[in-house]
């Protein structure tokens, strides 16, 4: 059975300070570097060989998986995507949180930040944290000036389709270092998960999320490899269409995939 392990980076440094930072590329925090090495070595116990890895272009992200790759001890190789980045959060990249909320008010902060299909307002082509200036990208036809969760959806998705699905499909192990909106849309189309429901599913830094598939992509189990910062279910945002994909009823209360919204996810 193929297993995916999708990791949501170590702490940045720009979630240490509550910020916004979307393609904004920050380095891990201290705590993230710790929190990258607790994966590793979560993984490592888990004594099981890995056959690809795959990351996106920012380096909170590259830098968690090379640590992790380094505390197992094997020489895997990784592939880096600009569709796996994390979601583009426009005028509001580099915002603290905190003080954003107060001025827009809760409504419009959890409507930017939290809904399924509404992007933040676009980000100023002049501003210092404008991607098309980075040369990373230019051979990107078009760098976002902001995205919804709906638009981060539409590029991670065919991506996971193209390049990753049939890996699993065919019993393969892969590791996959990202961001949490990319695991969310992710793990919209995975545990499919409502567009109501969707904004529900949490994923804490430097935890990995250890998914168990069968030939045909059927979930068989899932489930948080740091059990001291396990999430507990939401009863009343747990989608029926989810709860059949775990084999018993003990096994889906530890996979906790519905939580409340922390004050640090970005």
């Amino acid at each position: 059975m193929g297993k995916l392990i999708a990791i949501r980076h170590g702490q940045s440094t720009w979630n240490a300070e509550n910020r916004f930072t979307g393609w904004v590329d920050v380095d891990l925090s201290e705590k993230g570097l710790q929190e990258a090495e607790k994966s590793g070595k979560l993984l490592k116990e888990l004594n099981i060989d890995f056959d690809m890895c795959f990351t996106s272009y920012l380096k909170r992200a590259i830098k968690t998986l090379e640590v992790v790759i380094e505390i197992i001890g094997k020489n895997y190789k990784y592939t880096k995507a600009w569709e796996l980045n994390e979601r583009h959060y426009g005028a509001l990249t580099g915002l603290n949180k905190e003080e954003t909320k107060k001025k827009l008010g809760e409504n419009k902060f959890n409507e930017y930040r939290r809904s399924w299909d509404i992007p933040p307002p676009k980000l100023d082509r002049n501003s210092d944290y404008n991607s098309e200036k980075d040369p990373l990208y230019k051979n990107l036809e078009k760098v976002p000036d902001t995205e919804s969760l709906k638009n981060t959806y539409d590029r991670v998705i065919p991506y996971f389709e193209k390049n990753i699905e049939k890996h699993l499909k065919e019993n393969k192990n892969i590791i996959l270092s990202a961001h949490g909106n990319t695991i969310r849309a992710l793990g919209k189309k995975i545990f499919n998960i409502s567009d109501k429901s969707i904004n529900l599913f949490e994923i804490p830094t430097g935890n990995p999320l250890l998914i168990d598939f069968d030939s045909s992509l059927k979930v068989l189990s899932a489930k948080y490899l740091d059990q001291t910062r396990e999430k507990k279910i939401i009863s009343n945002a747990i989608d029926v269409s989810t709860e059949w994909a775990f084999r018993s009823k003990k096994e889906f209360n530890n996979c906790l995939l519905y939580t409340s919204p922390s004050p640090r996810d970005q």
